[in-house]
């Protein structure tokens, strides 16, 4: 039996009532998950302070993440190490294993989505779930997500929260309310009582130049942004006035993706800060190889094929300059990649001065099986054959399990992450 509800939708500033099925949707958070991680991996700091941090010699010496303890003491995700180290001084600090991070990340969808194929990822340790049509299944939303954190911390030793509500800002801000390990429901009926009087900037779509815009403006909590006057908003805020009101009202149109279905990029592109400078050509190609590599796995695993190629570096005085090329065929291979883009850097840099940081991307994508070869073209291609097995290797045995002989014993692309897909803290404001 499917219960309908009707759903506010703004129409010339006026609210009206569309009738519709009424969406349940779970938001899941891993708590600490990098610094959870860690802990996992050394027992030994258990009922200490820790903190996930970069080396400085590779000038990642930030904190990138830390537990619990670590949090109560003041740490804050982003600070330099020497500052946590006088806000804590028995804190230990660990360096980042993204391919462990990557590994569990995988465990923990696959949970997720044995519960719902509509699980859209938010980063490596968050994801919303759209799970309307498994409650006859499962239950409601709130049995699902004390289900989902039990066996979470069951099968991985982790933790996670939940926000259960109906759109998924209200989930997303529901997961934030109670850490860690808790279960947040924010229904039609009670949510505007639970955090009407939050400050704006507890939703996910508010920054910190929009939060003190809204200040500004004297709107000082969620409940008066779901009543500020549209047309004034739009003068200060122009087309996102719309979305912070609807947001606040719990008015949404989107929806969650289905997790196997990924979103075909406009360009691609890897970029590192190396943790020395680049002196020489001989040490750029070490870099613009590495990166290349990593553009054309990246194209071949959407499947698309590149027609132009660009280049960024930055100098020592932190100024970027950018330079890019069509290619005369379309191309997912990296050493076509890694060719032009080395063309390019010599057109742009003599080396006078060293590079600080380089980044390497190809634009105009299109798809490969729509790609016409020239009559200089190996139908065979040989290269993305080869290149497409080095692929598989590295799914199963992981990046470094097959080296250029250019990369082998290099010093240069340390920083780099093989799993663009996690980004360690991409978009997340809680690691």
């Amino acid at each position: 039996m499917k219960y309908y509800i009707l759903e506010p939708v703004v129409l010339q500033d006026k609210i009206v009532y569309n009738q519709c099925v009424d969406k349940t949707i779970l938001h899941c958070d891993l708590n600490n998950f990098y610094a959870s991680v860690e802990q996992k991996m050394h027992p030994e700091y258990d009922e200490l302070p820790l903190a996930v941090c970069g080396n400085p010699e590779m000038r990642h010496g930030i904190v990138l993440a830390k537990n619990q303890l670590a949090k109560q003491a003041g740490v804050q995700t982003g600070e330099a190490i020497w500052i946590s180290k006088q806000k804590c001084p028995n804190i230990v600090f660990v360096a980042p294993h993204f391919d462990e991070y990557v590994k569990i990340s995988k465990q923990v969808f696959n949970i997720y989505t044995s519960y719902t194929d509509m699980v859209e990822s938010f980063g490596i340790d968050e994801c919303w779930l759209d799970v309307t049509g498994s409650k006859n299944l499962f239950g409601d939303g709130k049995q699902i997500a004390d289900e989902l954190r039990e066996r979470v911390k069951h099968e991985t030793g982790l933790t996670i929260s939940v926000g259960v509500s109906f759109t998924k800002a209200l989930a997303k801000l529901g997961s934030d309310l109670k850490k860690p390990d808790a279960t947040t429901v924010l229904d039609r009926q009670n949510y505007m009582n639970v955090i009407g009087k939050l400050h704006p900037s507890e939703m996910i779509m508010v920054g910190k130049r929009t939060a003190e815009k809204l200040e500004s403006l004297n709107i000082h909590t969620i409940e008066e942004l779901s009543k500020a006057d549209r047309t004034m908003l739009r003068y200060h805020f122009g087309v996102i006035a719309d979305n912070l009101v609807n947001a606040a009202l719990g008015i949404e149109t989107g929806s969650v993706r289905k997790y196997y279905d990924r979103q075909i990029p406009k360009s691609v592109s890897n970029g590192t800060t190396t943790p020395r400078d680049i002196q020489n050509v001989d040490e750029a190609k070490i870099v613009v190889y590495a990166l290349s590599e990593m553009v054309a796995t990246r194209l071949r695993q959407y499947n698309l094929v590149a027609s132009g190629v660009n280049l960024s570096i930055k100098d020592p005085n932190l100024r970027w300059v950018s330079k890019q090329t069509s290619l005369l065929s379309p191309t997912a291979n990296a050493s076509d990649i890694a060719q032009v883009a080395m063309n390019l850097l010599l057109q742009m840099h003599s080396f006078n001065a060293p590079l600080r940081a380089i980044t390497v991307g190809a634009h105009r994508l299109g798809d490969k099986m729509e790609m016409q070869f020239t009559l200089f073209d190996d139908p065979d291609d040989k290269q993305g054959k080869l290149e497409e097995s080095i692929d598989k290797i590295r799914g199963k045995y992981g990046y470094n399990s097959v080296k250029r002989g250019l990369l082998v014993g290099d010093t240069l692309t340390g920083n780099l992450h093989d799993d663009d897909d996690f980004r360690p803290f991409h978009q997340s404001k809680n690691s």
